[in-house]
């Protein structure tokens, strides 16, 4: 059994299923492929026999993978928008964040979910991730004073969307180069001088 270095078990194996969906983010992010437990052990410094004590299998693995994946890119989305008080700096919150995991090996898992993962066991979660994913932008767009805030709302994320793909920003494999900070920097300034001045940025 691996020396636990947490104050508890409990903890440890936390942190142990942790580093195993990490694992296997990194291998489908770089191979697009199912990724084995013995290949994500190694990846992580585990025997095989310790992984098999989380996941009984690569299916029960990919599905773990899918049920962390969405909910953390909402998490981390929502945390940028609520570190902003006035609802302009809200929704460029929510933009510099999409970006930002849109140029980033999370949007390689994703896209390499929609692949080797069945689409009926996608669906719903896919179906719950934008709908929450949009909850923090359409609430700060309604405090924004916007009449309109699910049709901007769409609008803002097809913006990004495109902006991603124009300049290499995402994933994916009618890519033609690889993403970097650049990219980021080069999205959100492009998009910055489209809706700036929407937002009341001071320096838009």
């Amino acid at each position: 059994m691996p020396r636990i270095q947490a104050p508890t078990v409990a903890e440890h194996r936390r942190q142990q299923e942790q580093a195993i969906l990490a694992g296997a983010k990194a291998i489908l992010a770089e191979t697009g492929q199912v990724p084995t437990l013995a290949a994500v052990g190694k990846r992580v410094g585990l025997a095989r026999s310790s992984v098999y004590q989380y996941y009984s299998s690569s299916e029960e693995l990919l599905a773990a993978v899918v049920a962390d994946l969405f909910p953390s890119w909402v998490r981390f989305v929502r945390d940028r928008v609520t570190a902003q008080t006035e609802p302009g700096q809200q929704i460029w919150g929510y933009i510099g964040a999409n970006v930002e995991l849109f140029v980033g090996s999370e949007q390689d898992v994703a896209n390499a979910l929609t692949r080797v993962v069945d689409p009926s066991v996608l669906q719903e979660p896919m179906q719950r991730f934008h709908r929450e994913l949009q909850e923090p932008l359409v609430e700060a767009l309604v405090a924004h004073g916007e009449p309109r805030p699910l049709e901007i709302a769409q609008l803002i994320d097809s913006m990004i969307v495109q902006a991603c793909r124009s300049l290499g920003g995402e994933h994916s494999e009618t890519s033609t180069q690889p993403p970097t900070e650049a990219n980021a920097q080069e999205i959100t300034t492009m998009i910055r001088r489209l809706i700036g001045g929407y937002l009341g940025l001071a320096d838009a």
